[in-house]
């Protein structure tokens, strides 16, 4: 009876084992491998990339762009050649100061100036003088100089590396991270003047607004 439990075992045993052999050389045969592997999908990193010299002056080209943009549209179509100058207040002198819409005009002419040198684009020579271009009146005419502005603003950050960073930009006696940091500074300063234009005529600027303004 033993050897007839053993016999009749033998072939049991045999085709298991075959067929783990198989399963082994199906998991781990040219090809076979990598087909299964693609199948599963990748999970993304929940971890932003690590920051770069271009990526951090980008976001802070980025926070006062919006800053800009914001209050430049929120001055009625009306009110954008306003200056203080016309409020005549006692014991102020505003006397030949920049309107409302020559202050974002000087903004986005300054970005192309400082900027321009990173890209190697062409300054526009209707641009120099500080008030951009003349010919720009409307309203929609100087957003759009503005917001190009800023867009070669985020292509100059883009150029920045920590390898060409303190490097003399082309037709300019400073660093490249200079001429691109000083462009926001700037913006910043002209920025704060606009807050006080709208003020003068009785609007919130955006960013003091709260939700139910």
């Amino acid at each position: 009876m033993a050897l007839k439990g053993v016999t009749l075992m033998k072939p049991i045993r045999v085709l298991f084992l075959f067929s783990i052999l198989i399963l082994i050389w199906a998991a781990w045969a040219p090809g076979t491998g990598s087909v299964r592997a693609a199948s599963v999908p990748e999970v993304p990193s929940s971890e932003p990339p690590p920051p770069t010299i271009a990526s951090t002056v980008d976001r802070e080209i980025s926070s006062v762009e919006k800053l800009m943009v914001e209050t430049a549209e929120a001055m009625p179509e009306d009110k954008f050649n306003f200056s203080p100058e016309s409020l005549q207040i006692p014991g102020a002198d505003y006397q030949g100061v920049r309107t409302f819409a020559l202050e974002v005009k000087h903004v986005a002419a300054s970005n192309y100036a400082l900027w321009s040198p990173l890209t190697g684009d062409k300054f526009p020579e209707n641009f120099l003088g500080g008030n951009g271009p003349a010919e720009l009146k409307t309203k929609a005419e100087i957003l759009k100089f503005l917001k190009d502005s800023f867009a070669l603003g985020h292509r100059a950050a883009a150029t920045l590396t920590t390898e060409n960073m303190l490097q003399t930009a082309e037709h300019s006696k400073s660093p490249r991270l200079r001429l691109a940091t000083f462009a926001v500074a700037h913006a910043y300063d002209h920025y704060g003047q606009l807050v006080e234009y709208l003020r003068m005529n009785g609007i919130v600027p955006p960013a003091s607004r709260g939700k139910s303004d």
